[in-house]
Protein backbone atom coordinates (compact mmCIF):
# COMPACT_ATOMS: atom_id res chain seq x y z
CA UNK A 1 0.00 0.00 0.00
CA UNK A 2 1.50 3.27 -1.29
CA UNK A 3 0.19 5.50 1.67
CA UNK A 4 1.86 3.09 4.28
CA UNK A 5 5.82 3.24 5.56
CA UNK A 6 6.09 1.27 8.82
CA UNK A 7 3.74 2.43 11.06
CA UNK A 8 3.18 5.81 9.53
CA UNK A 9 0.19 6.83 7.34
CA UNK A 10 0.87 9.95 4.83
CA UNK A 11 -2.04 11.63 4.00
CA UNK A 12 -2.82 13.75 1.26
CA UNK A 13 -5.90 15.23 0.26
CA UNK A 14 -6.75 18.35 -2.28
CA UNK A 15 -9.83 20.09 -2.43
CA UNK A 16 -11.30 22.79 -4.58
CA UNK A 17 -11.70 26.06 -3.68
CA UNK A 18 -13.10 29.15 -5.23
CA UNK A 19 -10.56 31.67 -6.05
CA UNK A 20 -12.19 34.48 -4.66
CA UNK A 21 -12.75 32.98 -1.52
CA UNK A 22 -9.23 31.82 -1.46
CA UNK A 23 -7.91 34.84 0.80
CA UNK A 24 -11.05 33.67 3.32
CA UNK A 25 -8.99 30.75 4.06
CA UNK A 26 -5.53 32.26 4.05
CA UNK A 27 -7.07 34.78 6.50
CA UNK A 28 -8.60 31.99 8.73
CA UNK A 29 -5.29 29.99 8.70
CA UNK A 30 -3.39 33.09 9.63
CA UNK A 31 -5.89 33.99 13.11
CA UNK A 32 -5.39 30.07 13.80
CA UNK A 33 -1.48 30.34 13.88
CA UNK A 34 -1.86 33.97 15.91
CA UNK A 35 -4.31 31.84 18.57
CA UNK A 36 -2.71 28.64 19.10
CA UNK A 37 -5.34 27.34 21.67
CA UNK A 38 -7.96 27.37 18.97
CA UNK A 39 -5.57 24.21 17.59
CA UNK A 40 -5.95 22.41 20.81
CA UNK A 41 -7.54 20.02 20.18
CA UNK A 42 -4.98 19.00 17.08
CA UNK A 43 -2.33 19.23 18.78
CA UNK A 44 -3.15 17.19 22.06
CA UNK A 45 -3.94 14.25 19.36
CA UNK A 46 -0.61 11.73 20.01
CA UNK A 47 -0.75 9.68 16.64
CA UNK A 48 -0.22 12.62 14.29
CA UNK A 49 3.77 13.08 13.31
CA UNK A 50 2.62 16.27 10.83
CA UNK A 51 -0.25 17.92 9.97
CA UNK A 52 -0.53 21.23 7.39
CA UNK A 53 -2.83 22.98 4.94
CA UNK A 54 -1.66 24.87 1.88
CA UNK A 55 -3.99 27.46 -0.57
CA UNK A 56 -2.45 26.70 -4.34
CA UNK A 57 -3.46 29.59 -5.91
CA UNK A 58 -5.54 28.70 -9.64
CA UNK A 59 -2.26 29.68 -10.86
CA UNK A 60 0.57 28.80 -9.01
CA UNK A 61 0.72 25.28 -10.21
CA UNK A 62 4.40 24.76 -11.71
CA UNK A 63 5.00 24.63 -15.10
CA UNK A 64 7.67 22.64 -15.41
CA UNK A 65 8.41 22.70 -19.40
CA UNK A 66 7.79 24.63 -21.96
CA UNK A 67 6.09 21.78 -23.80
CA UNK A 68 3.82 21.67 -20.82
CA UNK A 69 0.70 23.19 -21.99
CA UNK A 70 -0.81 25.68 -19.92
CA UNK A 71 -3.33 25.25 -17.57
CA UNK A 72 -6.60 27.30 -17.40
CA UNK A 73 -7.97 26.45 -13.55
CA UNK A 74 -11.39 27.52 -12.51
CA UNK A 75 -11.01 26.74 -8.55
CA UNK A 76 -7.55 27.18 -6.52
CA UNK A 77 -6.90 23.90 -4.56
CA UNK A 78 -6.36 23.31 -0.88
CA UNK A 79 -3.52 20.86 0.16
CA UNK A 80 -3.76 19.07 3.23
CA UNK A 81 -0.82 16.76 3.81
CA UNK A 82 -0.47 14.71 7.25
CA UNK A 83 1.21 11.75 8.60
CA UNK A 84 -0.06 10.02 11.71
CA UNK A 85 -0.60 6.39 13.09
CA UNK A 86 -2.71 4.26 12.94
CA UNK A 87 -5.55 3.44 10.44
CA UNK A 88 -6.91 6.10 7.77
CA UNK A 89 -10.22 5.64 10.18
CA UNK A 90 -9.01 6.10 13.52
CA UNK A 91 -7.10 9.35 12.19
CA UNK A 92 -10.43 10.67 10.15
CA UNK A 93 -12.84 9.98 13.32
CA UNK A 94 -10.12 11.73 15.53
CA UNK A 95 -9.90 14.89 13.83
CA UNK A 96 -13.55 15.02 14.02
CA UNK A 97 -14.37 14.30 17.67
CA UNK A 98 -10.87 16.51 18.43
CA UNK A 99 -11.67 19.84 15.97
CA UNK A 100 -15.01 19.40 14.64
CA UNK A 101 -15.51 23.06 14.67
CA UNK A 102 -11.85 23.70 13.09
CA UNK A 103 -12.59 21.26 10.65
CA UNK A 104 -15.41 22.97 9.45
CA UNK A 105 -13.84 26.57 9.42
CA UNK A 106 -10.55 25.55 7.55
CA UNK A 107 -12.65 23.73 5.01
CA UNK A 108 -15.88 25.64 5.26
CA UNK A 109 -15.15 27.63 1.45
CA UNK A 110 -14.15 24.22 0.05
CA UNK A 111 -16.26 23.00 -2.79
CA UNK A 112 -19.08 20.46 -1.41
CA UNK A 113 -17.29 20.23 1.13
CA UNK A 114 -19.82 18.21 3.84
CA UNK A 115 -18.78 19.06 7.18
CA UNK A 116 -17.33 16.93 9.82
CA UNK A 117 -20.14 15.83 11.66
CA UNK A 118 -21.70 13.38 10.59
CA UNK A 119 -19.16 11.31 9.87
CA UNK A 120 -19.80 9.27 6.74
CA UNK A 121 -20.36 11.97 4.54
CA UNK A 122 -16.87 13.71 5.54
CA UNK A 123 -15.18 10.34 5.16
CA UNK A 124 -16.53 10.25 1.72
CA UNK A 125 -15.67 13.45 0.65
CA UNK A 126 -12.11 13.21 2.13
CA UNK A 127 -11.63 9.62 0.22
CA UNK A 128 -12.93 11.66 -2.83
CA UNK A 129 -10.43 14.06 -2.79
CA UNK A 130 -7.20 12.03 -1.55
CA UNK A 131 -4.69 11.70 -3.59
CA UNK A 132 -2.42 8.29 -3.23
CA UNK A 133 1.26 8.86 -1.94
CA UNK A 134 3.29 7.08 -4.52
CA UNK A 135 6.79 7.79 -2.92
CA UNK A 136 6.60 7.55 0.78
CA UNK A 137 10.04 7.58 2.86
CA UNK A 138 10.06 7.06 6.67
CA UNK A 139 13.54 7.16 8.47
CA UNK A 140 11.73 5.02 11.79
CA UNK A 141 9.33 2.76 9.99
CA UNK A 142 8.95 0.68 13.22
CA UNK A 143 8.42 4.05 15.69
CA UNK A 144 5.27 5.72 16.06
CA UNK A 145 5.18 9.29 17.14
CA UNK A 146 5.14 9.06 20.85
CA UNK A 147 8.35 6.43 20.19
CA UNK A 148 10.23 9.42 18.75
CA UNK A 149 9.52 11.55 21.50
CA UNK A 150 10.22 8.91 23.84
CA UNK A 151 13.49 8.51 22.44
CA UNK A 152 14.05 12.12 22.59
CA UNK A 153 13.48 12.12 26.32
CA UNK A 154 15.59 9.12 27.30
CA UNK A 155 18.60 11.06 25.40
CA UNK A 156 18.44 14.13 26.97
CA UNK A 157 18.08 11.89 30.31
CA UNK A 158 20.88 9.99 29.56
CA UNK A 159 23.36 12.77 28.69
CA UNK A 160 22.21 14.18 32.25
CA UNK A 161 22.93 11.36 33.86
CA UNK A 162 26.28 10.70 32.39
CA UNK A 163 27.78 14.16 33.42
CA UNK A 164 25.85 13.85 36.97
CA UNK A 165 27.85 10.29 37.76
CA UNK A 166 31.08 10.81 36.20
CA UNK A 167 32.19 11.58 39.67
CA UNK A 168 30.35 9.32 41.55
CA UNK A 169 31.00 6.69 44.34
CA UNK A 170 29.56 3.28 43.16
CA UNK A 171 26.89 3.28 45.55
CA UNK A 172 25.91 6.36 44.40
CA UNK A 173 26.01 5.71 40.76
CA UNK A 174 23.65 2.80 41.98
CA UNK A 175 21.00 5.43 43.74
CA UNK A 176 20.92 7.86 39.93
CA UNK A 177 20.50 4.99 38.06
CA UNK A 178 17.71 3.66 39.70
CA UNK A 179 15.71 6.81 40.15
CA UNK A 180 16.56 7.32 36.00
CA UNK A 181 15.24 4.01 35.15
CA UNK A 182 11.86 4.95 37.55
CA UNK A 183 11.89 8.39 35.49
CA UNK A 184 11.90 6.41 32.11
CA UNK A 185 9.82 3.33 32.69
CA UNK A 186 7.27 5.17 30.93
CA UNK A 187 9.72 5.54 27.70
CA UNK A 188 11.39 2.61 27.63
CA UNK A 189 10.10 -0.73 25.63
CA UNK A 190 10.31 -2.16 21.89
CA UNK A 191 9.04 -1.31 18.95
CA UNK A 192 7.40 -4.03 16.97
CA UNK A 193 5.24 -4.56 13.74
CA UNK A 194 2.26 -3.75 13.98
CA UNK A 195 -0.74 -5.40 11.32
CA UNK A 196 -0.41 -2.03 9.28
CA UNK A 197 3.61 -2.25 8.87
CA UNK A 198 4.05 -2.43 4.68
CA UNK A 199 6.65 -3.76 2.46
CA UNK A 200 8.52 -0.53 3.33
CA UNK A 201 9.65 -1.72 6.65
CA UNK A 202 10.47 -5.67 5.55
CA UNK A 203 13.34 -3.75 3.38
CA UNK A 204 14.92 -1.75 5.77
CA UNK A 205 14.89 -4.60 8.02
CA UNK A 206 15.94 -6.63 4.68
CA UNK A 207 18.68 -4.68 3.92
CA UNK A 208 20.00 -4.26 7.30
CA UNK A 209 20.61 -7.62 7.55
CA UNK A 210 22.39 -7.87 4.18
CA UNK A 211 24.91 -5.11 5.03
CA UNK A 212 25.54 -7.41 8.42
CA UNK A 213 26.20 -9.83 6.02
CA UNK A 214 23.10 -12.19 6.66
CA UNK A 215 21.77 -12.29 3.78
CA UNK A 216 22.93 -13.24 0.64
CA UNK A 217 22.92 -10.28 -1.36
CA UNK A 218 21.99 -12.63 -4.72
CA UNK A 219 18.88 -13.25 -3.33
CA UNK A 220 15.66 -11.20 -4.14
Amino acid sequence: MSNIAGKAYAMNVITPIRWYTAWLNKLIFWVALQRPATLKGLITLSLIHYARWVIIGRDQFPHVHPSQPRETLKYSYMLFFSNFNGSWDQYVDSFTFAIPSGLDMFWKWNVRYSKSVSLTPFHKYIRYNQLDTLHYYNAYPLATSNDVKSARIVKAKLLDFDSATRDASDDDFAKQYRTLLRDLQHDLGDMYPTPIVSMSAYQVERRQRWHEGQLDGSKH
